[in-house]
């Protein structure tokens, strides 16, 4: 064996066997609102990791969108009302 590939074999313990990887995927899958629902199609773990991106993608979108909404709604509330939000907010 050469000591190239004896380097870049990781230890028996930290090694995900192609099953766990098989499961985890199809974990995954079940978290995705496009492709969750489709049980009876295969869908290749390629594919499931691309659709992953670009939910998280999605997350983020929204969560700048919702994130630029709520400052809009405390710029333009008064004082009192916009440190009541901030404290429900921090909880």
């Amino acid at each position: 064996m050469s000591s190239r590939r004896s380097r870049s074999r990781p230890s028996g313990s930290s090694r995900i066997t192609d099953d766990q990887i098989l499961d985890l995927v199809t974990k995954l899958q079940q978290l995705l609102p496009e492709i969750g629902n489709r049980r009876s199609d295969k869908v290749s773990a390629a594919k499931v990791l691309q659709e992953t991106c670009n939910y998280i993608r999605s997350l983020h979108r929204e969560v700048d969108d919702l994130s630029e909404r709520l400052s809009e709604l405390l710029a333009n509330t008064d004082t009192a009302q916009a440190a009541v939000i901030r404290n429900l907010l921090m909880q």
